[in-house]
């Protein structure tokens, strides 16, 4: 059983919810998002409050997707009223990033600039040094930082790449530190 399942899902003021058979249509100040819900969960909405509930309580499978389906609403409820946020931080001599258009173009210390494509429904900005990713789908917005985190992922000696602006990166001691100890 799911703890989570159980408790029921509050909607934000300015959200609205639609329910077509197992499609959620969610609208909110931030834009609207469709969620397909699996087949072996339910999903009522009572006093601008979302229940869901498996279909089937004893199976397995329905337990299994109770809690999942509960997440993923709660994160489309939280998408369309305020949105989702990733930050990253450019890290190293001459590395930069540039918003233009719908493209990123980043200086990330290879032969060549790179540049990412934006996402349909993801909007990125840079300030100095730091990248931020916002959109209203949480699983988009993630993959989007993390593709652009992929380009130079930070390197442990001196910290140079992209990193997330909380990620701790654990830096090594270099050769001459080594042979000092040794």
């Amino acid at each position: 059983m799911s703890r989570l399942g159980k408790l029921p899902i509050k909607l934000a003021t300015g959200v609205q919810v639609v329910i077509n058979d197992q499609e959620l249509l969610f609208t909110g100040p931030q834009g609207k998002f469709t969620l397909k819900l699996h087949p072996a969960v339910q999903v009522k909405l009572e006093n601008d409050e979302l229940i869901v509930s498996p279909r089937h309580p004893g199976e397995q499978q329905a337990s299994a997707f109770w809690g999942l389906m509960w997440s993923l609403i709660k994160n489309s409820v939280e998408g369309v009223s305020q949105g989702f946020t990733k930050k990253l931080e450019v890290n190293g001599v001459g590395y930069r990033a540039v918003v233009n258009g719908q493209k990123l173009n980043m200086n990330l210390g290879f032969s060549h600039p790179i540049e990412f494509d934006i996402p349909q429904g993801i909007t990125i900005s840079v300030e100095g040094n730091i990248i931020s990713v916002f959109g209203i789908d949480k699983a988009q917005v993630g993959e989007a930082a993390a593709q652009i985190r992929r380009f130079r992922p930070p390197e442990p000696y001196k910290g140079k790449g992209v990193k997330y602006v909380d990620e701790v990166i654990r830096r090594k001691a270099g050769k001459a530190a080594a042979k000092a100890a040794a």
